[in-house]
């Protein structure tokens, strides 16, 4: 099972064979998809190698990569995210951490980079969202007024709806019973946007 990020590499890899004849190097890996650094290539690299999907013949050779077709892929319309930890959805109560990943439905996708969340608490129950559920966000730093967004407020993650007017943020819940919260704008952060939600019965 593959991140976003790891079968990135590995299409990129595979198309670099086949348009160039020989495999990229990790300076043209990260190149091609602008990634920061080479090291951040080669630990992408070394995922793919113990998920059995790429494999170095040649150990010392920095060319020395080649895919293995099928291998370590989701089915057909099913896309990797991960699992970026427990989001609150009542007053902010911790920072993104525990990595994990999730085999999501591609259509529940709608461009950009996305992660998925697991909600605590019932703030958002009036948008359908409940303690349990999964949510699909686009990552991005700025949202509309109204949307459903994953904020940082002092380092901690919350979900909420966004608003904000005159330099004041207003984080409001979805639930009746329950307060708005409202910040200086300097002190939101936006981590992304709410696109799609994933429930178990």
């Amino acid at each position: 099972m593959l991140t976003k990020r790891q079968k990135q590499v590995l299409d990129f890899v595979e198309e670099f064979i086949g348009g160039q004849g020989y495999c990229p190097s990790l300076r043209e890996i990260a190149d091609g998809l602008g990634m920061s650094s080479v090291a951040t290539a080669h630990q992408h690299v070394v995922a793919l190698e113990s998920k059995g999907v790429l494999r170095r013949p040649a150990p010392n050779h920095k060319r020395g990569l080649e895919p293995l077709s099928g291998a370590g892929r989701s089915g057909p319309g099913v896309a990797v995210l991960q699992l970026a930890g427990a989001i609150a959805a009542g007053r902010p109560i911790e920072a993104l951490e525990q990595a994990d990943e999730i085999e999501i439905p591609e259509n529940l996708l709608a461009g950009g980079e996305c992660f998925a969340l697991r909600v605590r608490g019932e703030s958002m129950i009036e948008e359908g969202i409940h303690d349990g559920d999964v949510i699909v966000v686009r990552s991005q730093q700025t949202a509309e007024n109204g949307q459903t967004v994953v904020a940082l407020v002092d380092g901690d993650a919350t979900l909420k709806k966004f608003f904000r007017s005159d330099g004041t943020v207003e984080l409001r819940p979805a639930n009746r019973t329950m307060a708005p919260l409202f910040f200086p704008a300097d002190e939101v952060e936006i981590r992304g946007v709410v696109i799609s939600l994933l429930r178990r019965f």
